[in-house]
């Protein structure tokens, strides 16, 4: 999502007749757009100070401005670093707000933010997309599942979805323009009700993409695993274009543990699904959240995420240490694991990981697959070129540089030759 919000942004700048400069030394103005659900990406913001500092010196006019999910608790400290702090929802505004000297966001007594009542949307900018070939629609922003983890609802508000007049156009417009690869998204895609016409749901909504002419692929991220239909999967199952990947979020393999962090669902439940899913779609590569050392997850609680962890066979999985976000539930509980044990915690399940993805990629040696070259890289004297399968496995083929302008952003045969835990080696079809 901040991707794609990355991208509305830059469509803003050019506008306002901004060019993308070479280097931040070079840039005349700088835009951070923070995530805040882990910390790690907070204390990178933080990290910039020094920085700016030095940059301001040599360049006094720079202008340095924050957007993106940024909790109140950051705001009144970060407004030292920045000359702006600009909601992300103010988009619209930002070449009359960039004009003033200095803006920042306030709060008025109820410490609700000014863009509460704000009838903005951003997303109805046209974006500026940083590959035409492979583009981030968003259908929907905010949240209204409140998991006691995650910081999403207070940064980015209640659920809004789009109408799907506007999104099924920006799906055509970027098709129309070359993409190859369409990313619908959403906290949780599973809540899309189009606001214009709420018969229209999200497995309703992928048919109606499907249905636009073109060769792209369509995939999505993210789904929520309490409201996944039957209706969802037999779409999966019949849409050509819809990729056989899922991003399924279990966060944790133990009920006690679920139920704090206000996950609806339980182990079993979610193994019933993934039954469901796999029988309907064999060939579907599933990935997973697990969140690690969550506030009183005791050895016993991981002993129960560690073996659902080996059942469940995953394709990939994003592994995350739990840290403290202000305003959440969790952040009341005790942060009782010591950050020692999750790093353990979070190492023996990448070990588990690594094997269970060698041995789903090891099943792909010898095949001819379809794969979308998104990246060229020179090593060592030689040329490498980079793409994803359908499953959403990275593949790495050796080809001449001139190849360039036939391979960079389109379909093309590979032959795969060799598997490691995060992706595959292949060779172009003669």
């Amino acid at each position: 999502m901040n991707k794609s919000d990355s991208e509305r942004v830059a469509a803003v700048l050019n506008q306002m007749k901004y060019k993308p400069a070479t280097t931040i030394k070079e840039a005349d103005l700088i835009i951070v757009n923070m995530c805040s659900v882990r910390q790690t990406a907070v204390d990178r913001v933080y990290g910039l100070a020094p920085k700016f500092k030095k940059l301001k010196q040599k360049k006094p006019d720079i202008k340095t401005v924050l957007t993106g999910c940024v909790l109140k608790k950051d705001q009144q400290k970060l407004k030292n670093i920045f000359d702006f702090i600009l909601p992300i929802k103010t988009l619209e505004f930002w070449p009359e707000i960039l004009k003033k000297k200095q803006y920042f966001l306030t709060l008025n007594q109820r410490g609700q933010s000014f863009t509460q009542g704000l009838k903005v949307d951003y997303l109805k900018i046209c974006p500026s997309y940083r590959k035409s070939f492979s583009v981030f629609i968003p259908i929907s922003t905010g949240c209204n599942n409140f998991c006691s983890y995650c910081v999403v609802p207070f940064t980015r508000g209640p659920l809004i979805c789009r109408p799907h007049q506007d999104i099924l156009k920006e799906i055509k417009t970027a098709v129309k323009n070359g993409a190859k690869e369409i990313w619908l998204l959403g906290q949780n895609v599973n809540d899309y009700h189009s606001p214009t016409d709420p018969s229209i749901d999200f497995p309703k909504l992928l048919e109606m993409a499907n249905n636009i002419p073109g060769n792209f692929w369509l995939s999505f991220t993210s789904s929520h695993p309490k409201d996944f239909s039957e209706k969802l999967i037999d779409v999966m199952k019949k849409c050509k274009k819809i990729t056989e990947y899922l991003s399924l979020p279990i966060q944790s393999g133990d009920d006690e543990i679920l139920k704090k962090m206000n996950r609806p669902y339980t182990v079993k439940e979610y193994k019933k699904l993934v039954k469901k899913i796999r029988k309907k779609i064999p060939e579907i590569a599933l990935s997973t959240d697990i969140i690690v050392g969550f506030p009183g997850e005791k050895k016993k609680h991981f002993k129960n995420t560690l073996k659902f962890f080996k059942e469940m066979k995953f394709d990939m999985a994003y592994i995350a240490q739990y840290s403290q976000r202000a305003g959440t539930k969790a952040s009341k509980m005790k942060d009782d694991v010591s950050k020692k044990e999750k790093e353990r915690r979070w190492k023996e399940l990448t070990e588990i990981l690594k094997s269970t993805a060698l041995e789903k990629n090891k099943k792909y040696i010898g095949k001819e697959i379809e794969v979308l070259i998104s990246e060229y890289k020179m090593h060592n004297n030689k040329h490498f070129y980079f793409g994803k399968t359908r499953t959403y496995k990275t593949v790495k083929i050796e080809a001449p540089k001139d190849m360039k302008t036939i391979l960079l952003g389109n379909f093309v045969k590979v032959r795969i030759v060799d598997a490691l835990p995060w992706g595959l080696k292949g060779v172009l079809k003669k």
